[in-house]
């Protein structure tokens, strides 16, 4: 018999990591949200996961163009994920007041004021359940400065369980 507390609890204490997903459509739509269910999956080549709600826009963004970025954040820029964890048909454009450029290899905007950043091609999806599981090799990446990341636990947030 599956135990709904403890399972919630348990899920919740798998360590998570804060990053902002850039995504991009054409000229006209940019957009980036938070997403914390990331993890590497190879070495070669050079994968990760990335777990995508699928009832969002920039789930359709990444499904059509096959590419993302994630710029990684420190762990003093909480606020910076709150404001992308907003859905962008409440709150408009998330990258209004935040600087950033453009990836060189995809596109998608890259948080100029992040630890750094990968860029990533989709390779493969997993879609069961309500995220899509995006499979993604690594295809650009950059530092621009140390620190230590954002984790989902330092932040007193809970997502998932």
């Amino acid at each position: 018999m599956l135990d709904e507390q403890a399972k919630k609890t348990m899920l919740r204490k798998i360590p998570h990591g804060l990053y902002i997903c850039g995504v991009r459509d054409g000229e006209e739509i940019i957009n980036g949200f938070t997403v914390s269910w990331v993890m590497q999956s190879s070495f070669k080549p050079p994968l990760i996961v990335n777990c995508v709600k699928q009832d969002t826009g920039s789930h359709g963004i990444i499904k059509k163009t096959e590419v993302f970025a994630l710029s990684f954040l420190d762990s003093g820029q909480k606020d910076m994920a709150a404001k992308f964890f907003k859905p962008q048909s409440r709150v408009g454009n998330k990258f209004a007041d935040v600087e950033f450029y453009l990836g060189e290899v995809t596109g998608c905007p890259i948080i100029s004021d992040s630890l750094g950043y990968v860029e990533c091609q989709v390779r493969g999806t997993v879609e069961e359940g309500d995220h899509t599981v995006f499979v993604a090799e690594v295809v650009g990446s950059g530092i621009h400065r140390e620190g230590d990341q954002l984790l989902l636990e330092s932040t007193g947030w809970q997502y998932g369980g």
